[in-house]
């Protein structure tokens, strides 16, 4: 049976399943796969379930990702496994985790190995690696589609249901639409790339691969936030995808500017993605996609090649028998653009980024295939280069351009090829994207990965956060028809929804104030119960004035939902709950008033 994270999550957390178990299935798939070009590394299994016992005896509380067994891209950095970047005499043992690995296992992931890619994340088909080509699951034939050629294989195979890629160029998009899986680029910043071997430093981007969009940003929550050791990362208003809004508008290459280098199964695709668009309510614009190819081109064709040339050059100038030959002609060629060329590329990059914000101004997103055509792997290495450029007509552009990006997939062919569109949008509206993305891909009906079972059902979400809010759950006099929530509503908080806690809370009746107040305390795993909330969002400056206004002993810290997502929530401190009344029992706030028992 396929497992998406959310499927793993709701089972360790219910107790159905051990997180133990569950990384030892993992070992066990990848023996079954058998692709000796899948992992560089594989982690110990003995010391991956060591961590998963470890895991289950501290428990779930405030661990979104429980006990899921995940794959990280080689030029990731995990503790005590190499380094590689897929180039044996470039490897390096690291002292510490990547900060997006050290996220992911502070939310309860177990990392069980470093996955292929092609070399130096230099190429987007995946057969650039001297440990070889993983196998595309959907057909041997076809490239699994690069550089992230491992973690996207790992997912789509059912090896682990969340994997890490990076993506410069495309490389957490391609693979993903040849896979048959979501494939999230985030907004450039937003998750840290420290402890990433650099390809262009200031446009690489952690990326993530899942069977669904909505175990896609699960790990996404985990990951973001500003790290000030990398200097590149920044700070959005963290919001969850909610329901697809209303008179949603979905820019779409116009007909004479649709790129498919003769592949009609692609382009029956894109025209199949585009009638799903419209059933779900959208209206489809034709935008002009001038100024989008003119800034790909710049990516190779221009000077920010010389990035690549300053993070890995000199090794590859002294070190060229341990270079794959592409990636050697590709990289080494950086070090010929000088610095008038580089300020001519700034300055042309510019006008294009106001073209790009001209033409999308109009529409809430971008919707392009994720790759033009599909390849085999013998047509690739007759024209290593010339297809490798082609597979990036609608991936290049996009970290130039500042965009988020989310693959999603789209058909299958009759032939078994996957092929699958990508939505984009301007930097800090990932949850747009995902919000079209999870309602665009249930509609398919297409199954999970290469599995061949279908997806779970959709839950259905309630109204999300908007972009620059803050969620907030209420839990007592601050609820909804309650003394103070005239002090939420006043700031311009919006009901969002009631749900519940984890059942790693306890509820108490505090003494002595005025309005009556519950104190919530997380304590121990299964020593407490699930408490009713309210979600409500408020703007980042509401917020900010609204928590300096939160009185002692309550205070406002991270709590975790049922359903594994993280939010704001009021807290107590521990001395103010003794010899309080534990009305954990009762589920909540309101419905302890209910009983008509005044508060002690």
């Amino acid at each position: 049976m396929a497992e998406t994270v959310v499927d793993i999550v709701s089972a360790h957390r219910s107790r159905s399943a051990d997180p133990a178990e569950t990384v030892a299935r993992a070992y066990a798939r990848a023996r079954a796969y058998d692709d000796p070009a899948l992992f560089i590394t594989l982690r110990d299994e003995a010391d991956a379930i060591a961590e998963a016992r470890a895991l289950t005896a501290q428990g779930p509380a405030g661990r979104p990702l429980y006990g899921v067994p995940i794959a990280v891209k080689d030029n990731i950095d995990v503790a005590g496994l190499p380094t590689t970047a897929a180039c044996p005499g470039y490897a390096y043992m690291p002292a510490r985790d990547a900060t997006a690995v050290a996220r992911l296992r502070a939310a309860g992931a177990i990392v069980i190995g470093k996955t292929n890619l092609d070399q130096f994340a230099t190429g987007l088909v995946g057969v650039r690696s001297p440990y070889g080509t993983p196998r595309n699951p959907h057909d041997p034939a076809l490239v699994p589609g690069g550089s992230s050629s491992g973690s996207a294989v790992a997912v789509a195979a059912g090896i682990v249901p969340l994997a890490l890629g990076t993506d410069t160029a495309g490389s957490g998009r391609v693979p993903a639409g040849l896979n048959n899986i979501v494939g999230l680029k985030p907004s450039l910043g937003l998750v840290p790339a420290t402890g990433v071997v650099p390809a262009c430093r200031s446009l690489d981007t952690i990326s993530v691969f899942a069977l669904t969009t909505d175990d896609a940003h699960l790990a996404l929550a985990a990951m973001a936030g500003p790290d000030r050791a990398d200097a590149f990362s920044r700070s959005f208003p963290a919001v969850v995808p909610g329901p697809l809004p209303a008179g949603l508008r979905i820019g779409v290459p116009r007909h004479a500017d649709r790129i498919f280098f003769g592949d009609g199964r692609a382009e029956t695709a894109f025209l199949r993605a585009l009638e799903i668009a419209a059933e779900l309510g959208a209206t489809l614009v034709d935008l002009d996609m001038t100024p989008f190819y003119a800034t790909a081109r710049l990516l190779y064709e221009g000077p920010w090649v010389a990035e690549r040339f300053a993070a890995v050059g000199e090794f590859m100038a002294t070190h060229p028998d341990d270079v794959h030959p592409v990636t050697s002609e590709i990289v080494l060629g950086g070090s010929r653009p000088t610095a008038v060329d580089a300020f001519q590329a700034f300055y042309t990059l510019q006008e294009l980024r106001v073209r790009a914000r001209e033409t999308l101004a109009h529409v809430d997103l971008l919707m392009v295939p994720t790759a033009p055509a599909a390849y085999t792997v013998a047509e690739v290495e007759a024209e290593p280069i010339l297809l490798n450029s082609r597979l990036g007509t609608y991936t290049n552009f996009v970290n130039l351009l500042d965009m988020a990006g989310l693959a999603v997939p789209a058909t299958i062919a009759a032939d078994g090829t996957p092929f699958g569109v990508t939505l984009l949008a301007p930097a800090g509206r990932d949850a747009v994207l995902a919000s079209l993305g999870r309602m665009l891909h249930a509609k398919t009906g297409l199954p999970l990965g290469a599995l061949g079972v279908p997806q779970p059902e959709l839950p259905a979400l309630a109204p999300g956060a908007r972009e620059g809010e803050v969620v907030l759950a209420a839990v007592g006099a601050h609820l909804t028809g309650l003394p103070l929530n005239h002090e939420l509503t006043g700031l311009g908080g919006r009901y969002l929804e009631t749900t519940r806690t984890a059942a790693d809370y306890r509820l108490f009746a505090l003494p002595g104030t005025t309005p009556p107040k519950p104190g919530l305390l997380r304590v121990a795993a299964g020593s407490g119960g699930p408490i009713e909330v309210e979600l409500w969002a408020l703007s980042a400056q509401a917020f900010g004035r609204f928590v300096a206004a939160v009185p002692s002993p309550l205070s406002i810290g991270n709590a975790t939902l049922s359903d594994g997502r993280v939010v704001k929530c009021f807290l107590v401190e521990a001395e103010a709950v003794a010899g309080a009344r534990d009305i954990t029992a009762s589920g909540g706030w309101r419905a302890f008033l209910a009983k008509g028992t005044a508060p002690a």
